[in-house]
């Protein structure tokens, strides 16, 4: 009984430290997310190309993806970007972000494509329009329609993995945990109430989802 009153102490005394933390974990997934969606359809395109060399580019960054922790990818790409350039723990943390989301969500947006009927395609060619012109306005449209569930399952995999940003410094949720529980020696309350926010993050985003893909079906 005591250890859960402190607990609820920590989580109702810290509040405000850990809004902080909020603001960055959601400001960051936003902007890693909203990268990693242009980076996956960039890819798709190249996987979907038919030109060898732009598949075998394609194939070798979702292949780098999968085949490497994503801690050790925002390692790489911070200290390898802050010695090239002078930038941003917040810009660097999301650059690592969105290049490990991008080769996943690549697939995603890859998979949706193909699942649309070829005829939809020459539909498009038979009114006129070139290949680009079909993609952009017959094509994509349905395939993000269709994209919808999985891309939301990857935004919410996206919020967790944010967490990893800490480990450069940054004062994201798990960052506050770390940085109050490392000052008081009492960890176990502060990971515990970062567990709560998080939990917190993807009822709203799972809810935000389904009503999304409601309403989806319902304009089908």
């Amino acid at each position: 009984m005591e250890d859960i009153l402190h607990f609820f102490d920590v989580f109702i005394g810290s509040y405000d430290v850990f809004l902080d933390g909020l603001w960055i974990t959601v400001k960051l997934s936003v902007v890693s997310l909203l990268i990693a969606i242009v980076i996956g359809l960039f890819v798709a395109l190249l996987k979907i190309s038919n030109i060898k060399i732009f598949e075998w580019i394609a194939d070798a960054y979702i292949w780098i993806v999968r085949g490497t922790p994503l801690i050790v990818q925002i390692f790489i790409l911070y200290y390898g970007l802050t010695d090239i350039l002078l930038i941003p723990m917040f810009w660097a943390g999301a650059a690592g972000l969105a290049f490990h989301s991008g080769a996943y969500i690549a697939e995603i947006i890859r998979g949706a494509i193909q699942s649309i009927d070829k005829g939809q395609r020459e539909a498009g060619l038979s009114l006129g329009m070139n290949k680009g012109l079909t993609m952009k306005r017959i094509i994509l449209p349905q395939a993000f329609r269709r994209a919808v569930p999985s891309l939301g399952n990857q935004f919410i995999i996206g919020i967790k993995d944010s967490s990893l940003v800490s480990f450069i410094g940054m004062q994201d949720l798990f960052g506050v945990a770390s940085t109050m529980g490392s000052n008081t020696f009492d960890y176990l309350p502060y990971y515990m109430t970062v567990a709560v926010y998080y939990l917190l993050i993807v009822l709203v985003l799972t809810f935000i989802v389904n009503k999304i893909e409601k309403r989806l079906a319902v304009s089908d």
